[in-house]
């Protein structure tokens, strides 16, 4: 549990896609806003993946939901670099995520970093793309972290395995309501 400040996510039932990233940077909590640190190619690629219509700023985050996308991280704790997390933080991520996802039900849950996925899920041998075990019910990708401090991927690398993504996500159909005893999306 984080004793310091935290970033919220930005959540709505029946997203399109939900991201998921590893955990809020400080730069995120200090200015209150997803993908923040200057660097982060999260911005540019969402809109050159054809996810957004233009190339948002971090600032205009509450603008997602209206476009389908919800963010949230697995661990709330700020940090420098992922790295700082414990497996024990990641994997207690991976529950409130898996609660998270099987009541809001997004068509996709697209993950933001393969090594996270692969500690907090308990997933060892997992690769990029589409996953076979679902997450809470819904389909899960993964997808390389935008952070500026990821150097394996170029631009044009990160537009090409986001739409990926997104066209996988556009064709499916949106998810079942939540489950029971919770409200209806």
């Amino acid at each position: 549990m984080s004793a310091g400040p935290e970033l919220g996510p930005i959540l709505a039932p029946g997203l399109r896609v939900l991201f998921v990233g590893i955990n809020p940077s400080l730069r995120s909590v200090e200015v209150g806003h997803h993908f923040a640190r200057p660097g982060n190619r999260f911005w540019p690629t969402l809109h050159a993946a054809g996810f957004t219509p233009r190339r948002l700023r971090p600032d205009e985050d509450h603008e997602l939901p209206a476009l389908g996308i919800g963010v949230t991280n697995i661990a709330a704790r700020p940090t420098r670099a992922a790295d700082e997390l414990s497996r024990e933080e990641l994997r207690e991520g991976a529950a409130r995520l898996e609660a998270t996802v099987r009541e809001l039900q997004p068509r996709l849950v697209a993950i933001v970093g393969l090594t996270a996925y692969r500690i907090a899920m308990g997933r060892p041998r997992a690769a990029w793309g589409l996953q076979p075990e679902p997450l809470g019910g819904r389909p899960v990708w993964i997808l390389p972290n935008p952070s500026g401090l990821n150097a394996h991927y170029k631009p044009a690398d990160f537009a090409r395995v986001y739409g990926e993504a997104r066209a996988y996500a556009d064709s499916l159909e949106p998810g079942p309501p939540g489950p029971p005893g919770r409200p209806s999306p």
